[in-house]
């Protein structure tokens, strides 16, 4: 089993952009750590503590009975702030060191929300940092819970993807496509735990209905009912064509 890390830049957007693949590697007994870089507060009808609360209701909910619990933890840089800096790559790096990360997932790098684009800048530059061994880091902490994480041995993450949860008004090109046939009210579940994001806010609830959409559009690229898009800039090596949709 993978030790897969999906990097957030708030609460919700890992939901947003990859909830079914989530919900299909926590069923199948993978290893997965959300890791939200801000709490996403403030918002007009959220605060950290109800934020907290819809985070965990989240990752319970693309994790039903008989999958792999989902862990998360919070780095809780500050909301529309997040900066590409050293000290940041460090604090990426030693989460991806704490995880034994094998993949990581990051937003797509084109992206109109700042903390979006630094945070995969960063993500980006981390994963280097993680493999040094000579880099003295220090053992992340979860703001969620203030429990800390012990460090583990230097590590290169062999696998880095995109996912799309872009603020741009474009269509996605991605690279591959996974299959989430089955897990398509999964994701709606932990999108609409965020009862401050989607359900109060009028505005937003309309979200829901495009992620449902995206879902079938993608899946009707590879001959299924429901897909998430991903964008790699490295080439993705098979050992077979079993598993090709």
């Amino acid at each position: 089993m993978a030790n897969v890390l999906v990097i957030g830049p708030h609460p919700d957007d890992q939901e947003l952009g990859m909830g079914g693949t989530i919900a299909k590697l926590a069923a199948q007994g993978h290893n997965v750590l959300l890791l939200d870089v801000t709490n996403g507060e403030p918002t007009p009808f959220g605060d950290p503590v109800t934020r907290k609360g819809e985070a965990a209701a989240a990752s319970v909910a693309l994790a039903p009975d008989g999958a792999t619990p989902i862990k998360r933890m919070l780095l809780d840089l500050p909301n529309r702030e997040v900066v590409h800096s050293v000290e940041n790559r460090h604090k990426f790096a030693a989460v991806i060191r704490a995880h034994q990360t094998d993949i990581i997932f990051t937003p797509f790098f084109e992206d109109a929300h700042p903390d979006h684009i630094a945070v995969t800048r960063i993500a980006e530059d981390a994963r280097f940092d993680a493999k040094l061994t000579k880099l003295d880091l220090a053992d992340p902490v979860d703001a969620w819970t203030g429990e800390a994480m012990p460090i583990g041995d230097p590590v290169y993450p062999k696998w880095f993807f995109y996912y799309y949860a872009t603020h741009l008004r474009w269509v996605a090109n991605p690279s591959f496509i996974v299959d989430v046939t089955g897990f398509e009210d999964t994701k709606i579940d932990s999108i609409n735990a965020y009862h401050t994001q989607f359900v109060l806010p009028e505005k937003n609830r309309r979200i829901v209905d495009w992620v449902r959409a995206s879902l079938t559009y993608f899946g009707s690229r590879i001959g299924a009912d429901s897909g998430e898009g991903f964008y790699t800039r490295e080439p993705v090596g098979l050992t077979s064509f079993d598993s090709l949709a």
